[in-house]
């Protein structure tokens, strides 16, 4: 298949990769950019990809907790501008404050908020504002404690990011400090045996593919595999990772040492994992000009 220019400044943005690497590494794959990423990395050439970046849709995150329950909701809008817009922070209270009693994101698009349903205040509001809007998702968590955190908060519990902390028994500063860890750093799970074991499979592989091209023997690849595996766990897993406030500590390290068990979190981004549609407006204005 053809390989077009912005294939390749795609990839190039994701991997840190020169343009004519990128372009074979296309080639290669016949196009697949997930596929590129892998073969540049297994030749050396790629910086792991970083798809987190890849986001476009606008909007609040909100949190909520009450006793041991904590709620994250994202509600999208077009614009940056709409997150800043006081009607909009207010619906998006409502709805977190609608999501304490929500199953998943589905049931909460019926909840009663202010006499209407959650999806029937979005309608109404999308009238007033005059842009786009979308209930995304909900994530729940339980605990003896949940503490949360809300990274660049536009209003009160709500921002860009929103966190939240299960813990086994009560320890506010400790929950917190976690909460801001898990915002910067974005741990793929909490430990290995919740990390998705397709997501496993594939990094394993890659490792040996790696490896292989050193060409040393097998019993030496098995070697370099497992400890390349046991440093990709650690920096994927929330209690594998260093505690960004001791790093000297892994999170489950400081977790024992606060006399508490981190049982579990949530982590959502507004827009994450919205791929931009970037416009290129001199084609834009072309367009227009032949009617």
């Amino acid at each position: 298949m053809a390989i077009t220019a912005a294939q390749v400044k795609e990839l190039r943005e994701m991997t840190g990769a020169g343009m004519m690497d990128a372009k074979k590494a296309l080639v290669e794959t016949d196009g697949d950019m997930d596929g590129a990423v892998d073969w540049l990395r297994t030749k050396g050439l790629a910086k792991a990809a970083k798809k987190s970046d890849r986001t476009a849709a606008e909007g609040l995150v909100a949190v909520k907790v009450e006793g041991g329950k904590g709620v994250a909701v994202e509600v999208n809008s077009e614009t940056d501008f709409v997150g800043k817009n006081a009607d909009f922070q207010a619906m998006v209270a409502s709805i977190a404050e609608a999501a304490m009693t929500a199953s998943d994101v589905e049931d909460l698009a019926t909840k009663d908020v202010g006499g209407k349903s959650v999806s029937e205040t979005i309608t109404d509001k999308i009238a007033t504002i005059g842009e786009n809007m979308s209930l995304r998702r909900m994530a729940s968590i339980e605990g003896t404690q949940v503490v949360s955190y809300v990274h660049n908060a536009a209003a009160t519990d709500m921002g860009k990011i929103g966190v939240l902390v299960a813990l086994s028994s009560e320890n506010e500063a400790f929950g917190k400090q976690v909460a801001m860890h898990i915002a910067a750093v974005t741990p793929a799970s909490l430990s290995e045996a919740d990390l998705d074991p397709a997501v496993v499979e594939k990094e394993r592989q890659v490792q040996i593919d790696i490896a292989r091209e050193s060409g040393k023997p097998e019993q030496v690849i098995e070697k370099m595999i497992e400890g390349r595996m046991k440093k990709f766990l650690g920096e994927v897993t929330l209690l594998g990772q260093s505690f960004v406030v001791n790093p000297d500590l892994t999170v489950g390290a400081a977790a024992k040492e606060a006399g508490v068990e981190i049982t579990g979190f949530v982590r959502l981004e507004v827009g994450e994992g919205i791929e931009k549609v970037e416009e290129d407006f001199a084609a834009e204005v072309a367009k227009a000009a032949q009617g």
